[in-house]
């Protein structure tokens, strides 16, 4: 079995940003050069998630209006008294979404549903730049 690691940057807006990153990954697998695994995109830090959801603009809308349903905005979270960052929600949604996923490839070409697209969910508070572990294994 082979492993290579890719490491990328994106950029996010503050408060439940979703960037799709589909193209990222299917890079990272031609570039890898093997044909049949698996890749695994993980996001580090704990206000930011991997997932998949049909990317298409009120669906994307739909996602962040349930998000605040769950993890409202207007709501006490005890964080904020640990680290005066207010951003309490912001764990708490990425934590109920986890950091990675794993997905399938064959012949070199991940293996997706036709509307799905793999995104990052990133719920910090802050702008910021997040790095994004790529690591394709396989034969």
């Amino acid at each position: 079995m082979t492993v290579k690691t890719k490491t990328i940057e994106v950029a996010s807006k503050a408060d439940t940003d979703i960037i799709n990153i589909t193209d990222h990954a299917e890079k990272a697998v031609k570039e890898s050069k093997l044909k049949d695994g698996i890749l695994t995109i993980f996001v580090p830090g704990s206000t930011a998630s991997i997932s998949t959801i049909e990317y298409e603009p009120n669906l994307v809308a739909d996602f962040k209006d349930a998000v605040e349903r769950i993890a409202p905005s207007d709501i006490k979270y005890r964080h904020h008294e640990t680290w005066d960052d207010h951003n309490g929600k912001s764990h708490v949604s990425a934590t109920m979404m986890g950091p990675s996923m794993t997905i399938p490839f064959n012949d070199g070409k991940l293996i997706l549903g036709t509307w799905q697209q793999i995104v990052l969910l990133d719920f910090d508070m802050p702008a910021r730049k997040r790095k994004i572990v790529l690591q394709a294994m396989g034969e």
